[in-house]
């Protein structure tokens, strides 16, 4: 298996780190079949104008991010837009203080294409929308391009896909705002490009400012934000992307907020979200939410502490251990097993070796015994986590590169190899009592 150094550096500084690496992922993917297939089968319906909405349930560290960003990488192939971003106390699905919008510039700014992959996609999405338009004028119409009767062909094009979005709730300012960017263009007034974008991006804090500049009287809010996502779904798709598929991790940032009507508005938030996926008022739309059990199952402070999402969203009465539901809203994860564990060191030696290059020294037997190592201490029925493990691996993988005649025995028979998620508490899983496999 050959892989780019850059891409290498990547996976392993990030698994070191303990983050999920943004590109590289199909190198390291095990496991996960059911519920990637489960979640490409909603990618199917999105790409045919539907509509979905996902919940991946798992613990710290069980691999909910590793999911979602493996579902960016795919779904980027087949034409998608990605828009992602993390929950936080200053980023909240609802707020009154600017919370809301915080989010909406978070998912902009991350906006992601299989050329732009890194995020910052979005003055790169409007300039291929109007030359594609211009291109297919040019072939269409037999017009030479620049002039009058050009111009005016791809003004109508134009036309039809603003009229098209004019339907929409703040459709009709979304879709003169395309039109100024195409008007822009055409002059080369690269100012009034600026200002269309930093609309767009939820940069304008007020009215006044917005109607003197561009002559929209409306501005992206804490309220309004979410209506935004959907008419960019429905430009995407005429823009010739396949759809839009939104990320929003750390959903337990919600379950930690303190005010209980706060806490509600944030899930009256998301119920608006899941309704309308659900009931054909967004298309080419797709929404998935991570978080941990604690966080949506809480019928205190979580997700189900409101009853209309509980009543749709909680499991059924027919689910048990091994039997789950993967087309229901939410996705539990499971832990992979120890042979896909096995199957991860392998492909993470691999990676390790030809990222400082050198040959892999470790066999089968080291790699099973580090395994056995991991999961045969006291304590990790309750502390260990797939992330602690992979972290434990690859600091032995830097310790045999770095000290030849050592072995992984001498190594992970050390009583200076201990695992750091005996430190882990405030909320963590490591106060939940569950031990998980995958990464």
């Amino acid at each position: 298996m050959k892989i780019p150094k850059r891409i290498a550096s990547a996976v392993i500084n990030s698994l070191k780190g303990g983050v999920v690496p943004r590109i590289g992922l199909p190198y390291i993917t095990v496991g996960r079949e059911a519920e990637i297939n489960a979640l490409l089968r909603d990618i199917d319906i999105i790409e045919d104008g539907g509509a979905s909405f996902r919940f991946v349930m798992g613990r710290y560290g069980s691999g909910k991010s590793f999911l979602m960003q493996t579902i960016r990488s795919h779904v980027m192939d087949r034409g998608f837009v990605v828009m992602d971003a993390d929950l936080s106390p200053e980023r909240r699905l609802f707020g009154t203080k600017g919370q809301g919008l915080a989010t909406y510039k978070e998912l902009i700014s991350n906006m992601s294409t299989k050329t732009r992959p890194e995020g910052g996609a979005l003055n790169l999405i409007l300039d291929r929308w109007i030359s594609s338009v211009q291109s297919e004028t040019a072939s269409g119409s037999g017009y030479t391009p620049g002039s009058p009767e050009f111009d005016s062909a791809v003004e109508r094009r134009i036309y039809k896909v603003t009229d098209a979005l004019s339907e929409l709730v703040h459709g009709f300012d979304f879709a003169k705002l395309l039109s100024t960017y195409y008007r822009a263009v055409l002059s080369g007034d690269d100012d009034c490009k600026g200002k269309v974008i930093k609309w767009f991006r939820g940069e304008y804090t007020t009215k006044t400012e917005a109607k003197n500049e561009l002559g929209i009287n409306i501005i992206v809010n804490d309220d309004n934000w979410y209506e935004y996502i959907k008419l960019f779904a429905a430009f995407l798709k005429q823009a010739g992307y396949s759809g839009l598929l939104i990320l929003i991790d750390e959903l337990v940032n919600v379950y930690k907020i303190p005010n209980s009507v706060t806490r509600q508005n944030n899930y009256e938030k998301i119920l608006t979200m899941y309704n309308d996926t659900l009931q054909g008022k967004a298309h080419y739309l797709g929404i998935i939410m991570g978080g941990t059990p604690q966080c949506i199952e809480d019928t205190r402070r979580g997700v189900y502490s409101y009853e209309a999402l509980r009543s749709r969203l909680s499991e059924s009465r027919f689910s048990r251990d091994g039997i789950k539901n993967l087309n229901a809203p939410v996705i539990p994860l499971v832990p992979l097993t120890y042979e896909e564990m096995l199957v991860l060191t392998e492909k993470l030696t691999d990676i390790h070796s030809q990222l400082y290059d050198y040959s892999p020294v470790l066999t089968q037997n080291d790699l099973v015994g580090f395994i056995k190592s991991e999961f045969g201490r006291i304590g990790t029925d309750s502390h260990i986590t797939p992330r602690e493990v992979i972290r434990d691996f690859i600091s032995v993988l830097d310790l045999c590169q770095q000290y030849p005649e050592m072995t992984v025995t001498d190594i992970i028979g050390s009583d200076k190899m201990t695992f750091a998620a005996a430190e882990a508490g405030d909320g963590s899983e490591a106060d939940e009592g569950y031990a998980e496999f995958d990464i």
